[in-house]
């Protein structure tokens, strides 16, 4: 099995360690020094499971790689429609695509079935420029649990978590996904191919739908907007809003919204990934976490009016960030 790690950072070199540690043929690609510690030590990866090092082939070039049999994506989302010079090389006919990201898809009505099948959420997919790089068809969707970070180039630090839950867009359980899945488990990471994958997004949507935002307009800690009333109750309405568009489009979470939260304040003084990319002045991934709800409750007539004002605030917060 041949894979490119395309954005090798804090969870895609974890997962490329795991592969190439299970005896896949692993590259990973990434840039500065981060891709020259790689090169000169390999991935050094930090658990409470156990260290490890991974040597595997690392670039700046997908050319020098060429055609592989999967494609693990660990960019963000909105760097994907600009992605097509890098992935292009390391396509041939039936390469997958395995999307690790948050939020939803570009990827979520094809082979929906029912009313919205084929439905393209403007948020997510801005007039076809993601599905023009990378083909729904080649896409298997996969949804991360695990948390790590990177803690110096080269070196990432795992916290928790070591599962990857994936699935085919057309709910069949394909011989790709148990190749991948199977590959996956080798290297020590749990990934069980799901028959609906939807559920699993918006379960993981829940808490990224509020406590992102959230965090990023107050600065806050998963502990601390849990402990504060005020944004509790904020984060409550957000959940249960999206829990009624999840509903609408026929999809079931299955956790409760207290049970969300006392987890979330479990965590501790955790950082969101987006007051993450706020402090260090790099984009702000909304517009699959919270703009796309928002445009999926438009089409299903959910009332949503915490969504839109948090949506409002986070947005005008995204752009001067940028600016």
């Amino acid at each position: 099995m041949k894979v490119a790690v395309l954005g090798a950072g804090a969870i895609g070199a974890y997962v490329g360690a795991a592969l190439h540690r299970a005896g896949a043929d692993v590259h990973l690609i990434a840039r500065g020094p981060h891709l020259a510690a790689m090169r000169q030590h390999g991935v050094r990866v930090r658990s409470p499971r156990g260290d490890f090092t991974a040597r595997a082939h690392a670039t700046d070039d997908p050319a020098e790689i060429g055609p592989v049999d999967y494609v693990f994506l660990g960019l963000k989302a909105n760097s994907y429609a600009a992605c097509g010079p890098l992935i292009e090389p390391l396509l041939h006919d039936t390469t997958a695509v395995v999307a690790a990201q948050n939020g939803i898809p570009w990827w979520y009505f094809h082979r929906h079935g029912g009313p919205y099948d084929g439905h393209r959420i403007e948020s997510v997919d801005p007039d076809g420029a993601v599905s023009a790089v990378l083909a729904p068809e080649r896409a298997v969707g996969c949804v991360v649990y695990a948390a790590t970070e990177l803690e110096g180039p080269g070196v990432v630090r795992h916290l928790e978590g070591t599962r990857f839950s994936i699935g085919e867009p057309d709910r069949t359980v394909s011989d790709r996904c148990l190749a991948f899945s199977e590959a996956m488990v080798a290297g020590g990471l749990k990934c069980p191919v799901e028959p609906d994958l939807r559920n699993d997004i918006w379960l993981k949507l829940l808490g990224n739908i509020s406590f992102n935002p959230i965090s990023a307009l107050a600065r806050a800690t998963m502990r601390q907007m849990c402990l504060h009333g005020g944004t509790r109750k904020v984060i409550e309405t957000m959940m249960t809003e999206t829990l009624a568009v999840a509903e609408a489009l026929g999809c079931e979470v299955g956790v409760s919204i207290e049970r969300r939260l006392a987890g979330a304040e479990r965590v501790g003084d955790h950082r969101t990934s987006t007051l993450q990319d706020l402090e260090r002045g790099k984009p702000l991934e909304l517009d699959v976490l919270l703009a796309a709800v928002v445009e999926l409750a438009e089409i299903t007539d959910v009332p949503v009016p915490t969504l839109r004002t948090v949506h409002a605030i986070s947005d005008l917060l995204a752009l001067r960030s940028a600016a």
